[in-house]
């Protein structure tokens, strides 16, 4: 999975502009406590950033604003997952109304998902 200096600059700039609900899904997946999975964030791969990505499970995150449902935005989103899943990578994704709802709840949901794609 080579990644570009671009691609790379780009995701250190966006972790520094988080929205609201990445910010709050943050502060909850960001918690290392034992047995826990560990999760970056705006993580690169390949030509993508990845708003949440836990390496040991191979799981990625993305948070779905508005915009994600109009114009080419889900035929993008379904051309990067097909990427992704290539890479041996599943993708869950969340509408960010979810999150702003229930940050909580979501961030539990997320780490049972990675939990069983790491169970042996």
């Amino acid at each position: 999975m080579p990644i570009e200096r671009t691609t790379r600059n780009r995701a250190k700039a966006l972790r520094r502009a988080l929205t609201r609900p990445e910010f709050l899904l943050w502060e909850c997946l960001r918690l290392r406590q034992p047995g826990q999975p560990i999760f970056r964030r705006q993580h690169p791969v390949g030509p993508y950033i990845l708003d949440f990505f836990c390496f040991r499970a191979h799981l990625a995150v993305e948070i779905d604003g508005q915009g994600h449902g109009m114009g080419d935005r889900p035929a993008r989103d379904m051309a990067r997952d097909a990427y992704l899943a290539r890479e041996g990578i599943r993708t869950v994704r969340y509408p960010a109304s979810e999150v702003m709802a229930d940050p909580d709840g979501i961030a539990n949901g997320i780490m049972d998902a990675a939990r069983a794609r790491i169970a042996p």
